[in-house]
């Protein structure tokens, strides 16, 4: 598996360097509008979940739940939920370059009204992604299934928006199995959950590291901009900041926006070497058979053999190669030779070098790896 160093990318512009790596403090949509049109690759928002509770919830025993009540969490009707939805996401999708992507989080009080007016402003969906939680809270009341899951939708800024998508990255970080779209994660616990001075959570909903990390991962590059409109405690600012990401996050209450910067503060970035991702052969570079005759690393005269040295062809000066009645190039005369309908003339064919066969293969990596540096 190939790899390719994204962390070198060209210097943030003057207006949108000015708004990175901060956290602005204020009103959601009043600070959306002061970014500039187009500067941001991805956003993350994890908006109030309108929870419409109906007084306190308590346990078996009586004993209260630190449920989500803060008044930011309060509308008066689905209505006005409903504007303020689409004036966020109408700011969101305004700052997006045009191969950005924006993933919403929520449950089943909100993402479905969220995913519509997302869909009904132009926004393509690309996955709904399904977080399972390992520790979800239970359900003390008894009346309805547990909530063991939340769903995040993942969209770019138009339907036929390049998005950013590291398949293969998130394949190997899968164990070379596809990643799927319902994830296993725990909720935010121990060290990471922030307390406050009497042991309290400062945030009742704080996002798990791991959850923003494969978000990142998956759909961002080294040096792009994360914008959260809904910062809380600064889970997508610590995890942008160890992954060699720029992020603009707002946030309207002070406490939060306080614990978000003594949280960032202290996070240290990744190295750079940490940061490559691993991509697809049809990433990388393309090199002609012929280039290795330009190189001298094959010759023009020389005989390629098969594995097994049962079946010869001749290297010509203009990149093909002959065997017997057919000529033509190293896939096209590998499949012939052997009857069949298509070959991988890379890994087919083989040179002698110090006496032993080598694949050809080995020398197109090679020219590869002394282009990686100029690229």
């Amino acid at each position: 598996m190939g790899y390719i160093d994204q962390s070198v990318k060209g210097a943030l512009k003057e207006d949108i360097r000015k708004l990175a790596d901060r956290i602005h403090v204020g009103d959601c949509i009043a600070e959306l509008k002061k970014i500039p049109d187009q500067s941001v690759d991805l956003v993350f928002a994890d908006p109030p979940y309108n929870l419409q509770l109906n007084g306190d919830l308590t346990r078996p025993d009586q004993s209260k739940v630190d449920a989500v009540d803060d008044d930011w969490d309060k509308f008066t009707d689905f209505a006005s939920y409903d504007a303020f939805t689409k004036a966020w996401l109408t700011e969101c999708r305004r700052v997006l370059k045009p191969h950005g992507a924006l993933w919403v989080i929520g449950s089943y009080h909100n993402i479905f009204r969220v995913g519509t007016t997302l869909q009904d402003l132009g926004f393509w969906v690309l996955n709904d992604v399904v977080w399972r939680k390992v520790n979800p809270m239970p359900n003390f009341r008894g009346r309805r299934f547990t909530n063991a899951h939340e769903t995040l939708i993942w969209a770019s800024r138009d339907q036929k928006s390049k998005y950013c998508f590291h398949y293969e990255a998130m394949k190997v970080f899968n164990d070379d199995l596809q990643m799927r779209s319902d994830w296993t994660l725990p909720l935010c616990t121990g060290a990471e959950r922030l307390k406050d001075d009497k042991g309290d959570k400062v945030h009742p909903t704080q996002k798990p590291e791991a959850l923003l990390q494969r978000v990142m991962l998956a759909t961002s590059n080294p040096g792009d901009v994360i914008l959260d409109p809904f910062f809380g405690t600064g889970t997508t600012g610590a995890v942008a900041k160890q992954l060699g990401r720029h992020f603009i996050g707002i946030e309207r209450d002070q406490t939060y926006a306080a614990a978000a910067r003594a949280r960032i503060a202290v996070v240290e970035p990744l190295p750079l070497d940490a940061l490559k991702t691993t991509v697809g052969k049809r990433a990388e570079p393309r090199i002609p058979f012929g280039t290795l005759i330009e190189r001298g690393l094959v010759k023009a005269g020389e005989t390629l053999y098969d594995p097994s040295q049962r079946i010869a062809a001749r290297v010509r000066a203009d990149g093909s190669i002959a065997s017997k009645d057919n000529s033509g190039s190293i896939h096209k005369v590998g499949a012939h030779v052997q009857g069949a309908e298509a070959c991988n003339g890379w890994t087919y064919w083989h040179v002698r070098r110090g006496g032993n066969l080598v694949p050809i293969d080995i020398l197109r990596q090679q020219v590869r790896s002394e282009m990686a540096p100029a690229a």
